[in-house]
């Protein structure tokens, strides 16, 4: 199907565009950085617009744009694990130099900035899993995807979604069970 500049535009603002929030949900619980997340949504949506012929009109658009990120998030992600880890050294060594430098801030920065917003332990969670659990969770349980769905966005079988969710929700219980029972829950198997 080949669509006119002004129908692209069309199918873009009305099938695409309403599912920006979720996409981003999505990008921020796989990368873990707000401008990570930003720059994952914008070349999905750039790679959404650019294929837009291989969408078909009346199809579930968030699955198929889920499927887009989640595919560009692992090309990102193997690019990014091939590549050394660069620093430069002059910025650090200005920094430290400079007179405005509080002698304790050696820890980590973004720890400390995250730690006042998210008290979430099942946040931390859920951001601990392996980004493959991790997706699972976020597709099954936070997005309401279907194991149909799932299946077709992460490109494995439905067998595979069934038992990776099952493995994710297990690894999930397990780290947030002392967290329960700081609440006063208690292990009904004992």
């Amino acid at each position: 199907m080949s669509y006119e500049s002004k129908d692209k535009k069309r199918v873009f603002n009305e099938e695409f565009m309403p599912h920006i929030d979720a996409m981003y949900n999505f990008a921020f619980r796989l990368t873990l950085d707000e401008d990570d997340a930003k720059d994952l949504v914008q070349e999905t949506f750039m790679k959404a617009y650019r294929f837009i012929n291989s969408f078909e009109t009346g199809t579930n658009a968030k699955a198929w744009l889920f499927r887009i990120l989640k595919n560009s998030f692992i090309n990102n992600y193997r690019k990014k694990s091939k590549q050394p880890n660069k620093v430069d050294y002059q910025e650090v060594e200005t920094f430290y130099n400079s007179d405005s430098v509080n002698e304790n801030i050696t820890t980590d920065l973004r720890v400390e900035t995250v730690q006042h917003l998210i008290g979430d332990e099942i946040t931390n969670a859920l951001n601990s899993l392996d980004v493959d659990f991790r997706t699972v969770i976020i597709l099954c349980d936070l997005e309401g995807f279907t194991y149909e769905e799932m299946a077709k966005i992460l490109d494995i079988p439905i067998g595979t979604v069934r038992s990776r969710l099952h493995r994710a929700r297990n690894l999930l219980k397990e780290k947030l069970k002392q967290y329960a029972s700081s609440l006063g829950y208690k292990d009904k198997r004992k």
